[in-house]
């Protein structure tokens, strides 16, 4: 398992209600030896004015698994992640019903860590795909 910390599904829901993830409904939904998932639902909240989710919704639901992920994938030795770099391809347009998102390591080193966040429509389409970096830093 590339998790330091088992994931507490119910903590890290908790921790983000009264944050942007909160705002606009991600909910972490599972996670696996290698992965962390999240879903997030396409409402007013998270739609553009033409009516299709947002890209910058997208990159909140990718940067937030990815420095979720990353987090836990440290030893409690006063490191902690931040994001250094984003970036995501927007795919397939999505008008309702929710996107879930699923971040897996490409690299996992001393000061870097990178992420691929793939995030697909409710028919399992892949919708977004988003790459991040971050910097691991000391306290």
């Amino acid at each position: 398992m590339v998790f330091k910390k088992k994931p507490d599904l119910d903590f890290l829901n908790q921790m983000g209600k009264d944050s942007m993830t909160g705002f606009l409904g991600i909910r972490y939904t599972g996670f696996g030896k290698d992965y962390l998932e999240a879903e997030m639902p396409v409402t007013t909240k998270t739609k553009q004015p033409f009516g299709l989710l947002h890209g910058g919704a997208n990159v909140v639901l990718a940067e937030s698994l990815g420095s979720v992920a990353a987090l836990l994938c440290l030893e409690d030795d006063g490191t902690y992640p931040v994001g250094l770099d984003i970036n995501a391809n927007h795919l397939r347009g999505v008008r309702e019903g929710k996107v879930c998102g699923r971040a897996t390591p490409i690299h996992l080193g001393r000061t870097t860590q990178v992420w691929e966040i793939r995030i697909t429509d409710p028919e399992g389409n892949l919708s977004c795909i988003s790459r991040i970096t971050m910097a691991i830093l000391r306290k």
